[in-house]
């Protein structure tokens, strides 16, 4: 058990040493009985600009915890004795073969990981190819537009969150969140994401976290494979016999799905094998391009380049009652820069990465609009899937082809004006840009609604609806357009032995939700087996 300690705050100028004598004071206790300190959150609060400040939760570890949570009687000061339990008890039903993952995003390399440290010995394949690999992959689409289907931003080592910013922040409560967190930090994620109120890693870092992962898994006794593709499922009575993998068949009776948001063909797939799946809501839009060093000044006033002060980060939203959507940032990238991010061929997609240290002269974000399935022809599961297509394939065109994104400044885009020349922001966009109008390649409802966001997020953010701030299209990859059902044994409904998880069946968003998902479903395989060796 440790003491916790909420609500240590320490002026924008103040030294941390000043965190010991704060923490004294308030516990009543001498310095000298506080050996160790740990930062649990830190977190900044800018509401007022003039006057920031930084809030820390703290731990604390003593022989007298009982005595001195009830000596300090204050609110903020209590015992905490949550713990994360790594191990979870095997079963006792004999496992035939060794579990087998596909994909190795978040859920994916999270679920294989536990398996492996369990001993379980995964089998682990991936369609994409190692992560040094990849990245060259990569490169090399981004300065040519020659595309990888296979490999690229959206498939192999890491999935897409490996090339954009490795935002650690979630809105869920759970215990495994710790857990993963701790496991990054010994992969070699800078220790700070424990405590940092918006943690992220960084593209530059991720790479070499999952790689040291990957290795992990091998070291306990899991394989993984890349260049692999699942290709087909095959099953009896209702339940997974075996998988198609490049060609040769595998013996499996325990199969994780972690496909990722983008695995279209996978999608196309299944559902010819009966799994059943369901139309789900996402959203799409646009990537918008401000200085870096508006946002902060905005976020920060006076303080804008403080020493202490990170590159300032926006979530905004919007409601619009006349059009029935929700109008949103998504992925800020602090720092950043927009990429091309398609994973099919003559289809143009743009996601957003930052480096670890959010150095780069914008700031760019998604804002993007509801839609779900009244806006999708069709009532097949995957009709949202072939929604997005169609937009792609229209950014495509518009853009002139050769993965080259249409562009337009916000000034213009309100006015239904195409642009002819870039004011106060240069476009990060590599691949190149041409001036268009977005509104030729997104629904009019979506177009309406962004204009509506845009003026009211300025009102929020002085300077957002700026006439020379960059949109770039398209976003349409926000989280999966379809869901895998499952039960409450987190199986598929439809084929037993099948688990789906992460962001790619529908059940998170993020990498720590999709990372929470996947050690879920390997603990519900661990509960009902005992590992094969034994």
């Amino acid at each position: 058990m440790t003491i916790r300690i909420n609500n240590i705050v320490l002026d924008i100028d103040d030294d941390l040493s000043l965190i010991k004598n704060k923490v004294a004071k308030k516990l009543k206790i001498s310095k000298s009985e506080i050996p160790n300190l740990k930062i649990i959150k830190e977190s900044i609060d800018a509401r007022k600009r003039d006057i920031i400040k930084f809030n820390y939760c703290l731990e604390l570890e003593h022989k007298n915890e009982a005595l001195i949570v009830s000596r300090a009687n204050d609110k903020d000061v209590k015992i905490d004795d949550s713990v994360f339990i790594e191990e979870v008890k095997p079963g006792s039903k004999p496992m035939t073969n060794r579990p087998v993952v596909i994909g190795m995003g978040p859920a994916g390399l999270f679920a294989a990981l536990l398996l492996a440290k369990s001993g379980y010995r995964p089998l682990v394949f991936e369609r994409g190819e190692a992560v040094d690999e990849r990245t060259a992959t990569v490169e090399r689409f981004w300065s040519t537009g020659e595309l990888n289907k296979e490999s690229n931003v959206q498939f192999g080592e890491g999935g897409a969150g490996a090339f954009s910013d490795g935002k650690l922040t979630t809105r869920i409560k759970d215990r495994r969140c710790d857990f993963i967190l701790s496991e990054l930090i010994k992969a070699g994620a800078p220790e700070e994401i424990a405590y940092m109120g918006k943690p992220h890693v960084g593209t530059d870092i991720l790479k070499t976290v999952v790689k040291n992962i990957r290795e992990q898994i091998r070291a306990f006794g899991g394989e993984v494979h890349f260049s692999s593709k699942l290709e087909r499922i095959i099953h009896k009575d209702g339940s997974v016999k075996s998988i198609i993998v490049n060609g040769n068949e595998i013996p499996c009776d325990n199969l994780i799905i972690a496909i990722g948001h983008s695995s279209r063909d996978t999608y196309e797939m299944m559902c010819r094998e009966g799994i059943i799946m369901n139309q789900k809501p996402f959203a799409i839009g646009v990537r918008v391009e401000h200085p870096q060093s508006l946002i902060d000044i905005n976020q920060y006033g006076k303080f804008a380049g403080h020493p202490r002060l990170r590159a300032a980060e926006y979530r905004l939203t919007h409601t619009s009652d006349r059009l029935d959507r929700s109008i949103y940032s998504f992925c800020m990238c602090p720092g950043g820069e927009v990429v091309a991010a398609a994973s099919e061929e003559n289809r143009l997609v743009v996601n957003g990465m930052s480096y670890h240290a959010r150095d780069k002269e914008n700031a760019n974000s998604a804002v993007v609009v509801t839609v779900g399935p009244k806006d999708f022809e069709g009532t097949s599961p995957l009709a949202g899937m072939e929604f997005q297509r169609h937009y792609e394939e229209l950014a495509y065109k518009v853009g002139g082809g050769n993965y080259i994104a249409p562009v337009q400044l916000v000034g213009d885009f309100l006015r239904d004006k195409k642009s002819t020349r870039l004011g106060k922001v240069s476009p990060s966009y590599t691949p190149g840009y041409n001036f268009r109008e977005l509104k030729d390649c997104l629904p009019l409802y979506v177009t309406e609604a962004l204009k509506e966001g845009l003026v009211n997020f300025d009102k929020k953010i002085k300077g957002f609806a700026d006439d020379s701030a960059v949109m770039i299209g398209i976003e349409t990859r926000t989280s999966a357009p379809v869901r895998i059902e499952r039960n409450e044994n987190l199986e598929s409904i439809s084929l037993k032995g099948m688990y789906p998880a992460g962001e790619g069946a529908g059940f998170a968003g993020g990498i720590v939700s999709a990372a929470v998902d996947g050690l879920k479903v390997a603990e519900n395989i661990i509960k009902n087996f005992c590992p094969l060796n034994n």
